[in-house]
């Protein structure tokens, strides 16, 4: 009773002493106290609540805008998201130095998409050692660290918990992602949804429409299995509205890889739900592939002729326009950069020019004839647009091989257990996780975004929930080896 009355006492004496302090402070035109109890409630979420913290950066993240892209001093660094990370991360690994709860994530080796991670985050420290541009390697490598050590790994903590933190997860980032695609489409609206409009009404909150457009074919079997998932009848009303908003914002995102995507990871759902086997699988691949090496002339001559843009906002335009390779300035640049790629590897296969300087490096590996009327000298062109051939660029044969073997081991291991899985949720669940990642990985043969949040999080993300469910959560988990 007396330690409680003191404690009351105390805190009445605290908020007093404040207000007085504050009111002086403001008398001398200093305003720095009154962030104090902002701060406070900051340093206690940290400090107690990672759960809420962790929640409030996915949501955070479609949200998001570069400080670089608003011109301010030069920094570039997305903001609230990655100030967020830092911290997180820093407070992450603290804890796991003195709770066990925590620090399982990190021991829990056995698991090949991990060891994968961890291979290709110490062979990102070797590159950049050895860089062209030092500081902008360290700098990539820090970012991806603050990428996965608080999303993978307290992650696949906080996913194990159990299905309704992995649905919390899905809906704050979708919920946040719907707000950005209604402000674009507002834009666009103002715009006329025009094609030229369609390159910057996304901004602060994505630099392109490319990205966008990735993002949002990402979002979409997230929202779908949301809503297959969903019980209550005023949710799934939500969320089907959501899908419409999202599909209409795709649609106007003018973005081909992105539709591209999607009619691909369509068709990877038939595969697995119809349970198409692998000889057939083989024969869908291969008797087209023959039909096109018999025909390899005739279609090499029909795509030489074809002068469809993609700057047309006629939807079947656009789609032709994906094979224009003669007049296209998006396609023919994008091969220049390919070859960028290729001639950047080849100066240095081993140890490449340095995690994240493709933009930095390549302007003097342009050929004339591959110069476009997009081209720049002047390394702010961007990156390889490639998730595959940016690795082997920047991080030599090794690099290149890691990366793939991580892609690669993601989708069969979740392939694997989506068969072998009988429990009816998480087979589900796995299925929607494959189609997302899916539409990413497809869509980074011709663009690569995994440096930023928008793609890392929900990337991230959705391998910490596959490797939650396989390690913790599903039935199977206990006696499959694989």
């Amino acid at each position: 009773m007396i330690l409680e009355f003191l404690s009351r006492r105390t805190s009445y004496f605290l908020m007093i002493l404040f207000i007085i302090l504050n009111s002086i402070l403001i008398y001398f035109d200093i305003y720095y106290l009154l962030a104090l109890p902002l701060v406070m409630l900051i340093g206690y979420l940290f400090v107690f609540r990672l759960d809420f913290v962790f929640l409030t950066i996915v949501f955070c993240t479609p949200l998001s805008f570069n400080f670089e892209n608003l011109d301010l001093l030069g920094i570039g660094f997305y903001f609230p998201t990655e100030p967020m990370l830092l911290v997180f991360n820093v407070v992450f690994l603290f804890k796991s130095l003195y709770k066990s709860g925590v620090k399982e994530e990190f021991l829990h080796y056995k698991n090949p998409i991990i060891v994968l991670v961890l291979i290709q985050i110490l062979w990102i420290f070797t590159t950049s050692i050895v860089s062209e541009i030092p500081s902008v390697s360290f700098k990539f490598l820090i970012s991806r660290s603050w990428f996965i050590v608080p999303i993978l790994l307290y992650g696949i903590h906080f996913f194990k918990k159990g299905k309704m933190q992995i649905k919390q997860f899905f809906f704050a980032y979708l919920f946040a992602m719907v707000i950005v695609t209604c402000y674009t489409l507002v834009n666009h609206m103002f715009n006329s949804f025009s094609e030229e409009a369609g390159h910057w009404v996304m901004w602060p909150f994505f630099k392109d429409h490319t990205s966008y457009g990735a993002i949002l074919a990402l979002v979409i079997p997230i929202n779908i299995w949301l809503l297959y998932e969903s019980k209550k009848n005023y949710f799934r009303i939500l969320l089907i509205v959501f899908l419409v908003i999202l599909l209409i914002g795709l649609y106007f995102s003018y973005t081909r890889a992105a539709w591209l995507s999607i009619v691909l990871a369509m068709g990877v759902f038939f595969l697995y739900y119809f349970k198409i086997k692998f000889k057939w699988l083989i024969a869908i691949i291969i008797i087209p592939s023959i039909f096109i090496l018999y025909n390899l002339t005739e279609i090499s001559y029909l795509i030489q002729k074809n002068d469809a843009e993609h700057t047309t906002e006629n939807f079947s335009e656009r789609i032709e326009s994906m094979s224009n390779i003669s007049s296209d300035a998006s396609n023919l640049e994008r091969l220049n950069r390919w070859n960028c790629a290729i001639k950047l590897f080849t100066e240095r296969p081993f140890f490449g020019w340095g995690p994240g300087t493709f933009a930095f490096v390549y302007a003097p590996f342009q050929k004339s004839k591959d110069l476009t009327i997009i081209s720049t000298n002047f390394g702010d062109g961007g990156n390889a647009h490639s998730e595959y051939l940016s690795p082997l660029a920047e991080q030599g044969v090794f690099g290149f091989i890691i990366n793939i073997f991580l892609i690669g081991f993601v989708f069969v291991y979740t392939g694997i257990f989506y068969i072998k899985c009988e429990d009816d949720f998480y087979k589900i669940l796995t299925l929607f996780i494959i189609l997302s990642l899916t539409t990413y990985f497809t869509h980074g043969v011709l663009n690569n975004y995994l440096d930023t949040d928008k793609a890392a999080i929900p990337i991230w993300g959705l391998i910490g929930i596959f490797i939650t469910i396989k390690t913790y959560l599903s039935p199977i988990s206990k006696n499959t080896t694989y």
